[in-house]
């Protein structure tokens, strides 16, 4: 029987040490999300959505942010492990000491309850496990009442004008002490103890029969997805981990996709660049949709359209913004924390993103490419949905020249950005594709005119004799990797000599062993901020996928390998990576982990001989294939 380990409320308490971005798992219930530290720590927690205010975030403010750890008390020689359940998002963290064996399991159900359901056991010997939370609602600014009760602890705050609450169930008692919720149990070998994170007034038992039942349901929950999947032969781990991430940014209820868990943590340290991705980028969510469709995922296409169809595409295509809330709301006014200290002293820490407004040309295409997929699969879609897609369709044919902001959403000048140019390419090949295929009407002839009038632009325009490859906008020097994405969306052969020549271009410029960087930030193209950032993970896979369409296979899977040593102890990653490979920037990136997969598929296809086309030609040098090119 589990035995109350108050008598040891004398020994000295270590504090909670400031953790690495990669130091984190993560669990949620496609509503939100929690970030759960190596020691037992949530130290990021938005309440009661993703994009709401935190209550829990020490890892942007160790002092003002709230926390709720629960682990076994640190000792000497006290080692910290974590790993999923197989083929879920239930995490297990492990605390191994001499003596004894501790380890905690993290889930969030998956029955709209927004609980955090958290399992302690003692594996070997006597452990002991203690509690402490010290929730800071509304960002660090809130202060909460806490009251301990039978059964648990109870929290009430203010919030936006109401009065919120919470309960924290556990079969330990809990007692409230210096502004934390405290709790002190030591366990013998195969005992458990339960600690349960309730939103709302707690009304029904939760007891060790809940805890049991739960467990299991969210266990055959992540089970049964994961086995509707098809996954490669090669890396199939990784992928499965990088598909159960990107469902985890889902929104089960509106069928929005959120770009990462977090907001705030900085591209580089000490510097300005620390953003909010806890929204829904159009561009970003119909990447997504294309990798979890090479998975065989189809379902989430259909709710990711009917969500763009509710709230992007309803008035004029002009107006469709570039990101939305999760809920589908339109304003995110970007505004600053000045009351948190940020990761690693890295300030502003800001909410909302003033990026909503911008124009970015790029958007039509990937969600016509998002659309064009799901029609393979699911079918022509309903007649009004393609009556709002064939309006956007004629407004892009007469405005895709427009200046913008480019992909990486510049706070610079507007340009003809490289990218803005292709996707346009992109919603004008997949729309009369689609209209050709499917018996669709829509004005086709002009549709196609002014896709090979974008192609004439991009391989005239964009090309940069001097240099020797596709520059970053219309006239310039500098290099963007978003070139990447041209053989990826077929918009050029990756046999032809121009696009031979922008690879080597890429990789003496923006290539360093396996990272790539997004952009070379000089005067001609400043992106409008001060600071570096870091290789972007994303652009790292992207170019791992282009190596490999165009035939360089050995060095494509050789440079994939390297990418997963960056990956943090449990195959996730943040959206950049440093000179000495620490995680920066929000945590986990959707944009990341798709990428992953669709460079882990196309590698797969071509390792197992699933690849027929005549592109699959295999070089193990620049050299040869411009041998090969003379010759043919």
């Amino acid at each position: 029987m589990a035995k109350s380990a108050a008598r040891r409320g004398n020994r000295r308490k270590t504090a909670i040490p400031p953790h690495s971005i990669a130091s984190h798992g993560v669990i949620g219930d496609m509503r939100t999300l929690a970030l759960v530290a190596q020691d037992g720590t949530i130290d990021f927690f938005c309440h009661p959505d993703i994009d709401s205010p935190t209550l829990f975030a020490s890892l942007l403010d160790p002092d003002k942010g709230g926390h709720f750890r629960f682990g076994v008390e640190d000792g000497t020689g006290l080692k910290y492990r974590q790993i999923y359940l197989p083929d879920t998002n239930v995490l297990i963290t492990r605390f191994l000491g001499d003596e004894g064996i501790g380890e905690i399991a993290d889930f969030m159900p998956l029955d709209d309850s927004g609980r955090i359901v958290r399992i302690s056991k003692s594996i070997r010997g006597e452990v002991p496990f203690t509690l402490e939370a010290i929730p800071r609602p509304g960002y660090g600014r809130g202060k909460p009442v806490l009251k301990a009760t039978r059964g648990g602890a109870t929290i009430r705050w203010e919030e936006d004008g109401e009065t919120r609450s919470a309960t924290i169930a556990s079969d330990m008692r809990l007692k409230v002490r210096g502004g934390a919720i405290r709790g002190e149990i030591t366990l013998r070998e195969g005992e458990e103890c339960h600690v349960v994170f309730c939103p709302g007034r707690q009304t029904s038992r939760i007891d060790a029969d809940y805890v049991k039942q739960a467990f299991a349901e969210t266990r055959r929950y992540w089970h049964d997805w994961v086995a509707a999947g098809q996954f490669p032969t090669y890396w199939r781990e990784l992928v499965v981990r990088s598909a159960l991430t990107l469902k985890l940014l889902t929104s089960r209820r509106y069928g929005s996709i959120a770009a990462a868990a977090t907001f705030g943590l900085p591209e580089e340290i000490g510097g300005e660049r620390n953003w909010d991705y806890r929204f829904c980028w159009v561009r970003d969510s119909a990447f997504t949709l294309y990798s979890l469709s090479r998975l065989g995922y189809h379902e989430e296409t259909g709710a990711f359209i009917r969500f763009l169809m509710n709230n992007a595409v309803e008035h004029d295509a002009e107006r469709m913004q570039i990101m939305y809330g999760m809920d589908g709301r339109k304003e995110l006014t970007e505004t600053t924390l000045d009351h948190f200290a940020g990761f690693a002293k890295s300030q502003p820490v800001r909410i909302g993103n003033a990026a909503y407004t911008q124009t970015q040309m790029d958007i039509y295409g990937e969600l016509m490419d998002s659309v064009y997929i799901g029609s393979r699969a699911l079918g022509k879609p309903p007649f009004e949905v393609w009556a709002r897609l064939q309006k956007m369709l004629d407004w892009l044919a007469g405005n895709w020249r427009q200046p913008d902001m480019g992909i990486w959403e510049s706070r610079g000048e507007p340009q003809e950005f490289l990218s803005s140019r292709l996707m346009c390419w992109v919603a004008l090949d997949r729309g009369q594709r689609m209209a050709t295929l499917e018996s669709l009407s829509g004005d086709v002839n002009r549709w196609r005119y002014e896709r090979d009038e974008i192609e004439k632009t991009l391989l005239t325009e964009f090309w940069n004799e001097e240099i020797g490859a596709f520059t970053q906008y219309k006239g310039s020097r500098g290099l963007d990797a978003v070139v990447l994405l041209m053989p990826l969306v077929r918009f050029i052969n990756p046999r032809d000599p121009k696009w031979i020549s922008t690879l080597k271009v890429v990789r003496r410029e923006l290539v360093h062993d396996c990272l790539v960087q997004r952009y070379k930030n000089l005067d001609e193209n400043s992106d409008g901020l001060s600071g570096m950032e870091g290789a972007f993970t994303t652009s790292s896979f992207w170019y791992v996928e282009a190596l490999a369409r165009t035939g360089f296979v050995s060095e494509a899977r050789f440079l994939f390998e390297k990418l997963h040593a960056y990956a943090n102890h449990l195959g996730l990653y943040s959206e950049e990576l440093s000179d000495t490979g620490d995680h920066l920037g929000n945590f986990p990136q959707a944009l990341t982990h798709l990428s992953l997969i669709s460079a882990a598929v196309w590698l797969d296809r071509s390792l197992t001989g699933k690849r027929t086309d005549p592109t699959n030609i295999q070089f193990q040098n620049l050299e040869d294939a411009d041998e090969f090119f003379k010759r043919h």
